[in-house]
């Protein structure tokens, strides 16, 4: 057992015997002989008192010993126990978030009720909604994001120190093989096509590594793009000297947070190698320009790049909040197969505050109307490898409105299955600033909700089921206002 865990978890247990009894630090300190910093080091867990002493609390608090000094906790601590057991602290790195770990501990110890109520909260809801440790990652990860903007100048830096090093043109698409070239004969890589393809259980790999004899196994349905990308962040993974990542591409399971920060930081590095910042910055710049918004002008950025829609939206996300101060924005990735009414939401990010379209675990249906189910839906009746469609999405209920671009390709690794990957940008002053097309007559512009369950749009032709949650909130509404008129009426006839 660490030092650290048994020290803490006396010092709960202390704070905790001694507020039962209605005793202040002061009191303690006069019944027992010890001093109050003494005694508030102790419950901070940052001393753990000799036998002597511990002897002496025991008395005067008329605690056993044994029971003093057993790990054991009550059913009011065990959660907080069971969170520090694991190392959970030590495992995600809060310095990220500028959060020290013994400030998680001083507020772990000065409010452990309330902490336990809220990990016992958390708990619940992991099982209710099968929330996996790698969930819990993901979501460390995007509030990581969201608080740094999505911007890293570090790895932008790393970047073009890295193409200076390597005589790598920034100013031209960039091709797997000269990529291939630098892995082979700096990295010693050995590039492996045909091992993947004879086992078919991993279809949906795009790419193994093998560390052992720097081997990369390659599936052999991926274009020239994603085979780019995946050379790109091997790449990335050897220049900034990571060791602790994954080793396949798509993964398919985290061991802890530093392999999902690493792989963050691999893919923003190849995203920002493969679509460098200058070139999209200008890219930008002459698409905000015009008077219009034309589909063509947006999807001649897209095919300027070696690079899948995907990469293009997520490398949006960066540029966008830093170069253009459109820092009110979300990104979300859809996948839907063919014939099926079900439309995953299995990615997604919101910078500056919780944009209105959000993923939901209560198997509730997705507004109809968003552009990102529209071009899955004109994909899968169509033989098009990239569907790309537009549109100004009002939120009447938050008044808010959003301009969204989404492109929809089909999945190269699951027959019949298509995604599709959105931006929305919110529509405010600094929108309209920047963009001069804001007020374009071009774009369509559409009412739309968030769920068919919530939604309180009531000429809505694409809604699949009655928005039951608005019906029974205003059920409710209903009730509450007949109490509150009969409250009234007898208290003024008194």
């Amino acid at each position: 057992m660490e030092q650290d865990y048994i020290k803490l978890i006396f010092g709960l247990k202390l704070k905790q015997i001694r507020v039962d009894r209605e005793l202040s630090l002061f009191g303690l300190s006069k019944l027992s002989g010890l001093s109050k910093s003494y005694l508030n080091e102790i419950e901070k867990g940052k001393k753990y008192p000799k036998p002597d002493k511990i002897a002496a609390l025991s008395e005067h608090l008329d605690v056993p010993y044994d029971e003093m000094v057993s790990l054991k906790l009550d059913k009011n601590l065990a959660p907080i126990g069971e969170i520090l057991q694991s190392k959970l602290l030590k495992e995600i790195p809060l310095e990220l978030f500028g959060i020290q770990e013994s400030t998680m501990i001083d507020i772990i110890s000065n409010a452990p009720s309330k902490v336990t109520a809220f990990i016992s909260t958390i708990i619940e809801i992991a099982k209710n909604y099968s929330f996996s440790k790698e969930s819990f990652y993901l979501a460390s990860l995007r509030s990581f994001q969201e608080a740094n903007n999505n911007y890293f100048d570090d790895l932008e830096q790393s970047v073009i120190a890295f193409a200076k090093t390597y005589q790598v043109d920034l100013t031209q698409p960039l091709k797997s093989n000269e990529l291939e070239e630098i892995l082979v004969e700096e990295y010693n890589y050995t590039i492996n096509t045909s091992e993947l393809a004879s086992h078919t259980e991993l279809d949906n790999l795009r790419s193994v590594f093998v560390p052992k004899t720097k081997t990369l196994l390659l599936a052999k349905n991926i274009d020239d793009a994603q085979k780019t990308f995946i050379y790109a962040k091997e790449i990335a993974y050897n220049y900034l000297k990571i060791t602790e990542r994954l080793y396949t591409f798509s993964w398919i399971k985290f061991e802890n947070f530093d392999q999902v920060l690493n792989n963050f930081y691999a893919s923003y590095f190849a995203g920002a190698l493969i679509i460098p910042k200058e070139r999209l910055v200008t890219d930008l710049k002459s698409l905000f320009s015009k008077k219009s918004f034309k589909a063509r002008d947006f999807e001649r950025i897209i095919n300027n790049y070696n690079a899948s829609p995907e990469s293009i939206y997520q490398r949006l996300t960066n540029v966008l909040p830093k170069h253009f101060n459109l820092k009110s924005l979300f990104f979300l990735r859809f996948s839907h197969q063919k014939g099926s009414s079900h439309f995953k939401l299995n990615k997604e990010l919101h910078l500056f505050k919780q944009q209105s379209p959000h993923a939901n675990e209560t198997e509730e249906h997705y507004c109809r109307r968003w552009v990102s189910l529209k071009v899955l839906d004109q994909i899968s009746n169509s033989n098009k490898p990239h569907e790309f469609d537009f549109q100004i999405s009002n939120y009447p209920e938050e008044d808010k409105s959003y301009l969204v671009l989404s492109s929809a390709t089909a999945d190269p690794f699951k027959s019949n299955s298509f995604r599709s990957v959105s931006i929305g940008i919110k529509i405010n002053t600094q929108f309209r600033r920047k963009i001069n097309f804001a007020e374009s007559k071009s774009i369509p512009n559409k009412k739309v909700g968030v769920t068919c369950e919530r939604c309180t749009i009531s000429d809505c032709n694409e809604r699949v089921v009655p928005p039951i949650i608005i019906s029974s909130q205003q059920k409710d509404e209903n009730i509450a206002n007949v109490v509150r008129q009969i409250q009234k009426k007898y208290s003024e006839s008194s």
